[in-house]
């Protein structure tokens, strides 16, 4: 269940990675890359979702490539890794794209990310969160991180804030 928020206003979304757009494993190789599986249905969302006119950024705390391509290969505007202390960042961002934090959304899953979600307009948390994290999130998903979590907010806020059905039109031709 959410509790009430007015979500017209949400221009900004930020995401954690490990933990929300993956089940928070990674495989590390012999030569110390990494490797992530990421959800098509969140890929697709957040599609949807700068369909939309929306802006995306994702804060993680760790370095990893291939976070970082995900992000090119979605367009995404925003990726910073390696961001352990995440408020003062998005704070950076909200101050270049001149946004209040109550028009900012975030999904997250564990205790780094609380400075953000006791913060912004909309929180999340994905259902596999720490319980410290669903306490203070609106909203509590369904989905657990890496199975499309990400995508059930997206669509949550773009239906509850009468973006859906325009964004639908393509698709029921």
């Amino acid at each position: 269940m959410a509790k009430e928020k007015d979500l017209s206003k949400i221009q900004l979304l930020g995401i954690d990675v490990d933990g929300v757009l993956t089940d928070g494993g990674f495989v590390m190789n012999d030569d110390g890359s990494e490797a992530k599986i990421f959800n098509t249905l969140d890929g697709h969302g957040l599609r949807l979702w700068r369909r939309a006119g929306l802006k995306v950024a994702i804060l993680s705390g760790r370095p990893s490539e291939p976070t970082n391509r995900r992000a090119e290969q979605l367009g995404i505007e925003y990726c910073l890794t390696d961001c352990y202390d995440k408020l003062p960042k998005l704070e950076g961002i909200l101050e270049k794209e001149n946004i209040s934090a109550d028009c900012v959304a975030f999904v997250g899953d564990d205790l780094p990310d609380l400075p953000i979600i006791r913060n912004v307009g909309f929180s999340a948390a994905v259902a596999n969160a720490v319980d410290e994290v669903k306490e203070h999130a609106d909203y509590i998903c369904k989905r657990s991180g890496g199975c499309g979590a990400v995508r059930e907010v997206i669509e949550y806020i773009l239906k509850n804030s009468g973006r859906w059905d325009k964004l639908m039109e393509r698709y029921l031709k």
